[in-house]
């Protein structure tokens, strides 16, 4: 891994563990980056984002969990799955969550991908309100940020159950709308982001947990108000607007 390289991966671990933005704690969230064709660096299982080192990352093959996550192997212990991926078998052992990872980086334009589990969108994602709140949008930034809408997906065990039902509604996704999403919202349990550069990847990260905390708070103003989302037709105009697109190109959310 070069220098680069690890300053970016690292640099972004750090951003999602900051007690600032309150998305992880303890071993909580993961992070990953793109090394070339064959091999992915991630968080290793356990470490903390906040204090991650680069001892701390595993470096991974692609193949094996890539391999898994679209179902042409089938399901093996994931442990003895995830030792298998690793280049260097005495190296830190891959997050649980490797697979997810490994298949995500291989969607175009995807360099980095980000998890954690952000408290202001989990109060939301642990309601009835979050497919919802998935796809809709509050405020244009958001739109600029996370694209029209973010990929909803129920409930699923964490690992290889949840890294396949991921593969399966991104392709659902891609059908219906063109393109991939950028953001992924997971019912009890976190927020995913994915970008060409760390900086796409955070801003996402950022950006979606600014519009949960408008959204709890709009929802609190009393027992009858409701959040107003942007109307669909401003939403689609927003994401086509050529001068959002050249600032997605400066906020680095485009290659």
């Amino acid at each position: 891994m070069n220098e680069q390289s690890l300053e970016s991966i690292l640099r972004l671990c750090h951003q999602l563990g900051s007690p600032e933005w309150r998305m992880a704690i303890l071993g909580e969230g993961n992070a990953s980056i793109r090394l070339d064709e064959e091999t992915f660096a991630v968080k290793g299982s356990g470490h903390s984002l906040l204090t991650l080192e680069k001892d701390g990352l595993a470096i991974c093959n692609f193949n094996p969990l890539v391999a898994v996550a679209e179902g042409s192997k089938e399901i093996p212990d994931s442990d003895v799955l995830l030792l298998e991926s690793q280049v260097n078998s005495e190296g830190t052992k891959p997050s649980t969550e490797a697979v997810f990872h490994a298949w995500l980086l291989t969607l175009p334009g995807v360099n980095f991908v980000a998890h954690a589990h952000p408290i202001a969108l989990n109060q939301i994602l642990c309601t009835k309100h979050g497919k919802r709140f998935a796809s809709r949008r509050l405020f244009p930034d958001q739109v600029v940020c996370c694209q029209s809408k973010s990929l909803w997906i129920p409930y699923v065990d964490p690992g290889i159950d949840l890294a396949r039902e991921i593969k399966r509604r991104t392709h659902e996704f891609i059908s219906e709308n063109g393109t991939a999403p950028n953001t992924f919202l997971l019912q009890n349990h976190g927020l995913i982001a994915v970008g060409p550069t760390a900086d796409a990847a955070w801003g996402a990260m950022q950006m979606m947990e600014k519009a949960a905390q408008i959204y709890v708070g709009a929802a609190s103003i009393s027992k009858n108000s409701k959040p107003v989302f942007m109307p669909s037709e401003e939403v689609d105009r927003i994401a086509g607007r050529p001068d959002e697109k050249y600032r997605r190109q400066i906020l680095k959310f485009v290659s």
